[in-house]
């Protein structure tokens, strides 16, 4: 005679609700593992800075050598995400262009106009835009749980920073450009959740890195003798090419991936635990110390991202 076992069924449902649960927080997973990604890029920066590179020519060799790594990886294994339509360069145009470079000319302006910590809030004022923007073209709501949690990070930002206690004057041109920096941080989520309707973020994000190839090479003048000479150094050339893969092609792969699956405005959210992820880095590689002011901040934004993940499973429309 048969016998039910009811068990076995509440495993399998357990087992179906956990799958699913993982399926729901991993596209959060790759946008807050490339953010971490973002906030290792200091120590590429630093060490090829210790090495007499300038700014520009950091920023054109990490676009390059990422566009080179994406077609090697492309052109041997998936030729087709190579091809596109010309009809859609502007989706790569916005992002390569109006994003990506415009955002890291604004940012390392505002550094040289303000200050560091000054310079990061400005740039996390993206996700606002990002909010803004995908009302606009996605028809997404501004709800009271974004809103708060756009606070809650803002805040904790400011308190990581240590704004509040660095005090000093600075420019308007030098706010209006960092503003701008969030502005073009946040074009990136705009275009590239408009190229994904059409387009794999592989070839998303090698076209994106290659027409960022196309304006820096010029602008840095990375193709002088001196510059080329100085890549026959390995230990360098190992440094550019981590560069290009690990905060570069890795961080901009998984968080154009986790675009496909959650909106503009959560992802850039979520995005903006870079700072945490740097500072609490620098806490425990290299012994820098934490005061209370910076923890409540790291609190202030793990409870904004914990805030706009629960309103996602308690299924409450965006």
């Amino acid at each position: 005679m048969y016998h039910y076992d009811s068990s076995r069924i509440t495993i399998f449902e357990s087992g179906s609700a956990l799958s699913q649960y993982f399926k729901n927080i991993l596209p959060y997973l790759f946008v807050a593992v490339a953010a971490a990604l973002w906030g290792c890029v200091g120590f590429f920066v630093e060490y090829l800075d210790q090495h007499s590179f300038n700014t520009n020519e950091i920023v054109a060799f990490r676009f390059v050598s990422a566009t080179i790594l994406l077609y090697l990886f492309l052109v041997f294994s998936k030729p087709e995400r190579l091809r596109i339509k010309w009809k859609d360069l502007h989706y790569f145009i916005g992002t390569g262009l109006l994003s990506i470079s415009f955002f890291n000319w604004s940012y390392f302006t505002a550094i040289r106009e303000t200050s560091l910590s000054v310079a990061v809030v400005l740039l996390y004022t993206g996700p606002a835009f990002v909010v803004v923007l995908s009302r606009i073209f996605f028809k997404e709501r501004v709800t009271l749980q974004k809103l708060l949690a756009l606070i809650f990070t803002f805040l904790g930002i400011i308190l990581v920073a240590e704004v509040i206690t660095g005090g000093g004057e600075f420019s308007t041109y030098g706010i209006i450009i960092g503003v701008g920096a969030g502005f073009g941080y946040a074009l990136y989520s705009i275009f590239s959740k408009l190229a994904l309707k059409v387009y794999s973020p592989l070839t998303i994000i090698f076209y994106t890195f290659l027409i960022a190839s196309i304006f820096w090479i010029p602008v840095s003048g990375i193709y002088t003798i001196d510059s080329m000479a100085r890549l026959t150094n390995l230990s360098t050339l190992s440094w550019i090419i981590g560069l290009g893969f690990l905060p570069t092609v890795l961080a901009y792969l998984l968080y154009t991936e986790g675009l496909k699956k959650i909106e503009p405005g959560k992802a850039s959210i979520t995005a903006m635990t870079e700072p945490i992820a740097a500072t609490m880095i620098g806490f425990f590689m290299f012994g820098d110390n934490l005061n209370g002011l910076q923890i409540t901040g790291i609190l202030f934004v793990m409870t904004s991202v914990m805030l706009i993940h629960i309103k996602r499973k308690k299924g409450i429309r965006a």
